[in-house]
């Protein structure tokens, strides 16, 4: 049955906000269009898709819980996801990992696992934390060189 969370963060500029609405079956069989995230954890995207962030985000999100996902459903689980609303005034494409890891742990009811966001006054914008892993995005060999 899907759900919907509501992620909210008020910040002096405004805030970060995501709605996502996904549902979870019990599968072995891949389906397309989906991404396998860990071992037979997939995330299927909606059917008009989504921007390459988003989706590498959300990705993130459910990479972040697969060992205890995989550990309740060892058969094998896919994540549809139907709907990732967003205001575009409050909106970062960091959030999605944080709908995806809020949606996960209220659906299999698992523990936090350290990830946040919070406002950094000093600095005027946002600094997300991920519990005890790197952002997907913070890998050296990704980053552009100067000429």
């Amino acid at each position: 049955m899907a759900r919907t969370v509501r992620y909210r963060l008020r910040s002096p500029i405004g805030g970060l906000a995501a709605d996502l609405t996904a549902e979870m079956w019990q599968s072995t069989d891949p389906g397309a269009p989906d991404i396998q995230v860990y071992g037979k954890l997939r995330l299927a995207l909606p059917p008009g898709g989504l921007h390459w962030k988003d989706a590498a985000w959300l990705s993130f999100g459910v990479a972040l819980n697969a060992r205890e996902v995989n550990a309740r459903f060892p058969d094998g689980v896919t994540i549809r996801v139907l709907a990732l609303d967003m205001p575009l005034s409050d909106y970062r494409a960091e959030v999605a990992a944080l709908a995806m890891d809020l949606w996960l742990r209220e659906e299999c009811g698992l523990a936090p696992t350290g990830v946040a966001a919070a406002f950094n006054a000093s600095a005027g914008d946002y600094v997300f934390t991920w519990g005890d892993v790197e952002s997907p995005f913070s890998d050296p060999t990704t980053r552009v060189c100067p000429a």
